[in-house]
């Protein structure tokens, strides 16, 4: 049977979605030692054991977790339970209210709300190189948006020169007769695992104001951060929440959307819980409510959520400890890097990943014709020793030879991974 245009464009695009291969073959040193080392998928797992725990000692499930729950956007108790935890660790200038928030199941499919809400059919939404791999599929795929990569050349991607670049493209596109929608940043930055300077945010906002466009902060990663004593250049910025921002003067409050779900801050990926913080927006809400079905968060990631954000006293140690295990695999990943002369992108302060250049060292070691890709090459030899790192083809990387190592596993599958990363440039 024929599949629609669009249909057969995503069955095109899976083909090369490694990680869909990858993730059932994963290494194990007892009952899959010939597995593949993932250091590519943006997984937490040096928390899974606390976050257990808690799970288990706490689910009390009662028969309403069983239902639809009451609101096909989250339940009343999440809303109360997710905008009081916001408000205390994000800090906002307005305490964010329960009717302020929409709960999806993870913040892809947030994403995908907010480009289904506020882009027609080819109109685009900017983002900056590198970017998050998946914010193609989950800005494009299904709703016909287009992505606008952002190239910065030397400037640096979060800093003050970046602002300009944005406009440039803006005015590139609109010359085209190109509508621009919105702008996303990852806030802290995935890949680069660092955070917006205030003032930078402020600029990116006045540009949207200036441009009539979105400015949409995915800050997925917000208390993923952690003290970096190892690089100083550039100093590693502290996180600022977009809301932290008093919009009055600078952007309509009503184009200004915040990210956070379960998924990185807690090592949760599979409960499937994301929010969508708009404050000033509630047609934005509203809209979601009648396509909300498809995006529910379970009744029982619902009930877990609301059992773990309630909590403070747990919340507080798990969050210090979390982030001190991340700082401690930051260095070690970073000696890593030393050790063998791997360049890398510093000043890294969140989130959990090293972008480095693997491209530079392949080169040193192997011929690399003219007109070869050293990125594939480098791919293929990784794969050939069984570890998967997530390339930078995949996430708009400027120059060749770039990847993004995952660093929060434990030692054993982290050091065994890193390894296979060796082996594969020798």
């Amino acid at each position: 049977m024929a599949l629609s245009t669009r249909a057969q464009a995503a069955e095109e695009a899976s083909k090369g979605l490694l990680i869909w291969e990858i993730i059932p073959q994963l290494w194990h040193h007892k009952t899959n030692p010939d597995g593949i080392v993932s250091l590519g998928v943006a997984e937490n797992s040096l928390m899974h054991d606390t976050f257990s725990k808690h799970i288990h000692e706490n689910l009390a499930l009662s028969n309403p977790a069983f239902t639809y729950g009451d609101g096909t956007t989250g339940t009343k108790r999440i809303k109360v339970s997710v905008s009081r935890f916001l408000t205390k660790h994000l800090k906002p200038v307005k305490p964010i209210e329960p009717e302020h928030i929409t709960m999806t199941n993870g913040c892809s499919a947030a994403l995908e709300h907010l480009s289904w809400a506020f882009a027609n059919p080819g109109e685009c939404f900017l983002v900056g190189q590198p970017y998050y791999g998946t914010f193609i599929p989950d800005l494009t795929y299904r709703f016909g948006a287009k992505l606008l990569p952002v190239p910065f050349h030397d400037a640096d991607p979060l800093g003050e020169d970046a602002v300009q670049k944005y406009e440039d493209v803006i005015i590139a596109a609109q010359a085209k007769g190109q509508k621009m929608a919105g702008l996303i940043i990852s806030h802290p930055h995935n890949p680069l695992g660092r955070c917006y300077p205030r003032s930078v945010i402020i600029r990116l906002m006045e540009l949207c104001q200036k441009h009539k466009i979105h400015f949409i902060s995915d800050e997925i990663y917000a208390l993923s951060v952690f003290p970096n004593t190892i690089d100083a250049n550039p100093p590693p910025v502290p996180f600022e929440s977009a809301l932290t921002i008093d919009p009055t003067g600078i952007i309509d409050p009503s184009r200004v959307h915040v990210l956070w779900g379960m998924s990185k801050d807690f090592g949760a990926n599979g409960i499937r819980v994301g929010t969508i913080i708009s404050q000033s927006n509630p047609s934005l809400h509203a809209s979601i409510i009648a396509v909300g079905l498809y995006s529910s968060v379970s009744s029982i990631s619902d009930h877990i959520t609301c059992n773990i954000l309630d909590d403070d006293a747990w919340v507080g140690g798990y969050i210090a400890e979390n982030q001190k295990r991340l700082s401690e695999q930051y260095k070690r990943v970073v000696d890593w890097s030393n050790k063998h002369d791997i360049t890398y992108a510093p000043g890294v302060n969140a989130a959990f990943f090293l972008w480095v250049d693997l491209g530079k060292v392949y080169r040193a070691r192997h011929h690399v014709a003219e007109n070869e890709d050293v990125t594939v090459l480098v791919n293929k030899a990784l794969l050939s020793h069984k570890v998967f790192l997530a390339s930078g083809k995949d996430f708009g990387a400027e120059k060749p030879g770039w990847f993004r190592i995952v660093f929060s596993h434990p030692d054993d599958y982290l050091d065994e991974g890193l390894q296979r990363v060796i082996a594969a440039l020798a």
